[in-house]
């Protein structure tokens, strides 16, 4: 058989390391997926939405720092690939897209299934190109890998069906594939100021993100400099909570500990490999930012200083030159503040929500992480899921957490949990999934059964989208359209041929979360949970208390005065004073 562009493609991404493709065949795809039939050297992993495709390889390319790769044919496999594709450009993630597209002579014509793939991908990409060509194909793939690699996010090749197919005049040229991102060194006037501006502040705290992922050590050797309290993002959360004697929590909707208190008692914060999305809880006083990306300086909080550079060359040079202070005065005093709210959260938990019937999420959270492995890679949904996950999943080095935290998309809880098995098949991994989220993409379990993946999906069952409702409520508004009877999400999962368990009284619930997480195979979990357990971040606005008042009040007034009771009952000894 003759050679095609199809097969240039496909060599191209072989000698850049790619292992896996995620996507759906179709026509405009075919030329390209029957050269991976007969070349053989990479698999193809059939998922049953494209949207599916790009949140696995995202989480792929996440865990491995390797590029992976998504495909759909055209016009609707390019606007369902879209979604997930944001994602993880969004979240930093080497995502090569492989967006086919109708015959390149009936472009232009409003033929069947037509789109215009480059605007379609471009706030989602830092790369999108349309292989016009045949001659065009490796070079074009060569640029689009080294986009996604060097820049950390998507990029987009749109590739005419008949391109793919035209006949190609030998194998691709051998090529150096770039591997890594740039590393800029700070210059000596930034150090210098630095230094100054640190040297001037008597209470320093220090706030943390994703961006710390390569330098941890030099974050906390930092600190320890200084005796500085470390808050971090949730992103963050594997990075810098385990082991960290300077750590005081999360701020945020989803925060919990003394992150808010210590931020904002502080005379100067260092802001660290974080862009951060909610101002209203970072101080507004004198910040410093040391980040790889420049758009993102300043653009959460003002600043005294902006620093566009490597966070672990920058603090490399900071560090050698930095003394060690001997006031610790500050630090303790946040480190009381923080043991003092996890106590407090201990004890409600402890007394109240573990025997709490229905089931409180924050029980199934708490066993999920009490029993699960020690390397285990969780996934989480968007909403409610991330606030359990927050708060109850226990990092240690070895475990990790994905989720859609930047573009915060329903229903990636399951599609990255098959990326993530697919990338460490000997690693447990574990789906949080909202009964919301998880509709949403239900026929990836058909995905989990066809490729035998022995993730293990836990279902937060309350009926409810959680996290909307209490949107609702705390701009005064009674719940609307957020609730909905009861599913059965095992008995569904059962149908498609996974290992089920379905729990609904708490003194079921330990042994059924062991037996899940311990079935050789695929698994799910369905935990019916109260929909009144409320997420309660740990600063409340005083405009937020009244609005929540105010919901409650509306809520009574419509008839539902117990579930009002319910809600009290479950929530209040948890709202901090605003």
């Amino acid at each position: 058989m003759r050679r095609t562009v199809a097969d240039d493609l496909l060599e191209v991404l072989v000698r850049a390391g790619v292992r896996r493709i995620y996507g759906l065949v179709g026509d405009s795809l075919n030329a390209f997926s029957d050269a991976v039939r007969r070349d053989g050297r990479v698999e193809w992993v059939h998922v049953h939405n494209e949207e599916a495709a790009a949140f696995a390889a995202s989480a792929e390319a996440q865990l491995t720092g390797r590029l992976a790769v998504c495909a759909g044919s055209c016009g609707p496999g390019n606007t369902h690939l879209i979604q997930g594709v944001m994602d993880a450009h969004r979240s930093g993630a080497p995502v090569l897209a492989l967006a086919s597209h109708i015959n390149s002579r009936q472009i232009g014509t409003g033929f069947f299934q037509e789109t215009k793939p480059e605007a379609l991908f471009a706030q989602a990409s830092h790369y999108c190109e349309t292989v016009a060509h045949p001659d065009q194909a490796e070079r074009l793939a060569r640029s689009a890998i080294a986009s996604a690699i060097g820049k950390r996010g998507a990029a987009v090749l749109v590739l005419p069906g008949d391109i793919l197919a035209a006949h190609s005049d030998g194998e691709p040229k051998h090529s150096t594939t770039v591997t890594a991102r740039p590393r800029p060194v700070p210059d000596d006037a930034a150090i210098d100021e630095l230094l100054e501006r640190i040297a001037d502040a008597e209470r320093i705290a220090i706030f943390g993100g994703i961006g710390c992922a390569d330098a941890r050590e030099q974050v906390l050797a930092l600190a320890g400099r200084l005796y500085a309290p470390v808050g971090h993002t949730l992103r963050g959360k594997d990075i810098l909570q385990y082991d960290n004697p300077y750590e005081v929590g999360m701020t945020g909707l989803l925060g919990y500990g003394a992150c808010y208190e210590a931020l904002h008692a502080a005379d100067l914060v260092l802001l660290l490999g974080t862009d951060f999305p909610y101002d209203d809880f970072l101080p507004s006083g004198n910040n410093i930012q040391i980040d790889i990306d420049p758009a993102r300086l300043g653009r959460r909080a003002p600043l005294a200083q902006g620093i566009a550079a490597d966070l672990g060359l920058t603090l490399d040079r900071v560090l050698a030159r930095l003394p060690q202070r001997t006031d610790r005065s500050f630090l303790d005093d946040m480190l009381h503040a923080h043991d003092r709210a996890l106590r407090h959260s201990v004890d409600t938990y402890s007394t109240h929500i573990a025997t709490h019937s229905p089931i409180h999420p924050e029980h199934l959270a708490a066993l999920v992480d009490e029993l699960a492995s020690a390397d285990a890679i969780f996934t989480a949904d968007t909403g409610m899921c991330c606030t359990w996950a927050a708060r109850y999943l226990t990092p240690n080095g070895s475990r990790r957490l994905l989720g859609s935290f930047v573009h915060g998309s329903m229903a990636n809880a399951l599609p990255m949990a098959i990326g993530a098995q697919l990338a460490h098949p000997d690693r447990q991994v574990v789906s949080l999934s909202g009964d919301g989220g998880l509709a949403m993409l239900l026929g990836e379990l058909l995905t989990v059964k066809i490729h035998r993946l022995p993730l293990k999906v836990v279902v937060f069952n309350n009926s409810s989208l959680g996290m909307v409702r209490l949107e609702m409520m705390v701009a005064g508004d009674p719940p609307f359209e957020t609730d909905h009877e009861q599913a059965d999400y095992a008995a569904i999962a059962a149908a498609a041929g996974l290992f089920t368990r379905r729990v609904t009284e708490p003194q079921d619930l330990r042994e059924a979360v062991r037996e899940v997480l311990a079935h050789d195979g695929p698994a799910l979990l369905d935990v019916v949970t109260t929909p009144d357990a409320l997420e309660v971040p740990s600063h409340l606005t005083l405009e937020e208390a009244r609005g929540f008042a105010m919901g409650l009040g509306k809520l009574v007034l419509s008839g539902g005065v117990g579930e009002v009771a319910e809600i009290a009952r479950l929530n209040l000894r948890n709202i901090p004073r605003p």
